[in-house]
């Protein structure tokens, strides 16, 4: 019995041109002369470095270790010395360098000494530190750590685990040349999947345009001991999103500013599922991926590459053309323009799309928008993107986030259908980015804010503290006296004079029991000299004892 269906709403069919690079067969890339690894590959906080410049480092080995529980390791693609530690251009649309390590290869490829683990016999918990420490972390677009994904958590259990093969984006085969030549892995690490969510039913979405990648993951489910229902999906972008998918196999909607595990669902891409299955049957890091190299070049392949190559040594294997205009990251849809075809290829990395004139024609200037709403039929987030355009435009962010900006998948449909040729997506990427710049410099002023209000608050409290210290300490004295005044401490007159005579003939007594030191057998100058002293002495005091003169009087 076939399962039935749902369709989401929106979407478009631009030209698949995927027979370019699915039909040649996987080749491993070259080893290059430099790795230049960053050590920010995923969502969340970069890994920390864990070497030094001149280390000779295996390959495999942690040279990024994960620095808290939303972040994922880092290792060295291939055996060699760390030359650099710093920033370096890596694969962004602003051309920003970021942190790196920089690795010289010693062409030996030398691997650590590495071993499959026993995941059934390993606590759920256990078993997740160690695919953050072996690196693993999405492979579909988002590059979310998957340790942190493999966590149901107590409140969101998965009944349903989905293993994305859609693959909807034009130029991209990379996914489909995997299922076709490692189903089986693939389910190997579902099942390890299963093993940590606990999932009961098991769905794997491939659009209906992938026949031979069909075959092979029914082939392959066949052998299991649990059951994978492998599903042809209607070819249509962006059917390959995750919230597309949910809604294609189940019917359900993800809520807007929800996450699919709110609902019990949960999405891995096939890729990640294929990396999963190489750590823990064979101990291996994720230090490579399968990476679609088309467009302008002679020979649109995919190839296997290591983490850290530089794109232009994938280029010039599958055949560098004159007349080249740019290169995407990505495919024509959602890709990201390199500022430089010598950044590394990430994890993140799933196709390398080289542009030309020919292929991908400037687009002609944008005219204002006529509000022909062709946008919004064609948002399949359900989204108003005429409207969230005017306000990204004249800075309404507020506006902007009231017409659910962030359910934007930024999937480009929106400019695809577009007939002003507005650049609709820039915008939304724009006003996001604003947003989050504004969130963050709030979260700092809040905090110095808070900062602040518990200083004063710290410092009224010692000073109450103190006062309600002297105040406690003058009432116990209070009572003291009111119980007995004599105990006051206040002596009257006589008592006065009797402490200062007191203090007079201790003061003498002291001084008398003084006795000069070194005046024994003292020389004759020495002591004629002490003798004029002690003469002038008895000569103050006795003109101090006379009476004054009456004249002399006050």
């Amino acid at each position: 019995m076939s399962r039935t269906l749902f369709s989401f709403k929106g979407g478009v069919h631009p030209p698949g041109h995927k027979a370019e690079s699915n039909t040649r067969p996987v080749h491993a890339a070259p080893l290059p002369k430099k790795l230049v690894i960053p050590l920010r590959q995923h969502i969340g906080t970069p890994a920390k470095p864990v070497v030094e410049v001149g280390e000779r480092v295996l390959k495999g080995q942690l040279i990024g270790a994960a620095d808290g529980y939303i972040s994922a390791a880092v290792h060295a693609s291939s055996s060699g010395v760390v030359s650099a530690i710093g920033p370096a251009v890596v694969p962004h649309a602003s051309g920003l360098p970021d942190e790196c390590i920089t690795i010289e290869t010693d062409g030996r490829d030398e691997w650590i000494a590495h071993a499959p683990l026993d995941y059934r016999t390993m606590t759920p918990a256990d078993l997740r530190l160690r695919l953050r420490d072996l690196g693993l972390a999405g492979l579909g677009g988002a590059v979310f750590p998957s340790a942190v994904k493999l966590d149901p958590g107590a409140t969101h259990p998965c009944p349903t685990l989905i293993v994305n093969g859609g693959e909807c984006e034009p130029w991209i085969t990379c996914d489909d040349v995997l299922m076709r030549t490692h189903a089986d892995d693939i389910l190997q690490g579902v099942a390890v999947m299963r093993h940590l969510l606990g999932s009961t039913e098991i769905l794997v979405g491939i659009e209906d345009n992938k026949p031979e990648a069909l075959d092979s993951m029914r082939s392959a489910a066949a052998k299991l001991d649990f059951a994978v229902e492998v599903v042809a999906v209607p070819a249509i972008y962006p059917g390959g999103g995750a919230k597309q998918l949910i809604e294609t196999l189940t019917g359900k909607q993800v809520p807007s500013g929800k996450l699919s595990t709110d609902i019990g669902i949960q999405v891995f891409n096939v890729g990640t599922a294929h990396a999963l299955a190489r750590a823990v049957h064979h101990g291996e890091p994720l230090i490579s991926r399968l990476v679609t190299v088309t467009g302008h070049v002679l020979r649109p392949q995919n190839v296997e590459v290591l983490i850290g190559t530089p794109m232009h040594a994938l280029i010039t294997l599958a055949g560098d053309r004159e007349g080249t205009t740019g290169v995407l990251m990505g495919g024509p849809m959602m890709g990201m323009p390199m500022p430089d075809p010598e950044v590394p290829v990430v994890k993140a990395t799933n196709c390398i799309l080289v542009q030309s004139n020919e292929l991908f024609p400037p687009l002609p200037k944008a005219l204002p928008c006529i509000r022909c709403t062709r946008c919004a039929d064609a948002c399949p987030a359900v989204l108003q993107p005429q409207e969230l355009f005017r306000f990204a435009k004249a800075g309404d962010f507020g506006r902007a986030q009231e017409y659910s900006l962030f359910d934007c998948i930024e999937c480009g449909c929106c400019s695809y259908v577009c007939p002003s040729h507005i650049p609709l997506v820039d915008f939304y990427r724009y006003a996001k980015s604003e947003i989050w710049a504004r969130e963050k410099e709030k979260r700092a002023s809040d905090l110095a804010r808070e900062r602040h209000e518990f200083r004063q608050f710290r410092l009224e409290r010692e000073k109450k503290e103190k006062a309600e210290k002297l105040a406690a300490k003058a009432q116990a004295k209070r009572a003291e006296l009111a119980a007995d005044p004599s105990a006051s401490g206040a002596p009257d007159a006589d008592a006065k004079k009797a402490l200062i005579a007191a203090a007079l003939a201790r003061a003498q007594a002291k001084k008398a029991g003084v006795e000069p030191k070194n005046v024994d057998h003292l020389p004759p100058d020495k002591q004629h000299e002490i003798e004029e002293i002690e003469a002038r002495r008895a000569k103050i005091r006795a003109l101090a004892r006379q009476p004054l003169e009456p004249e002399e009087n006050p």
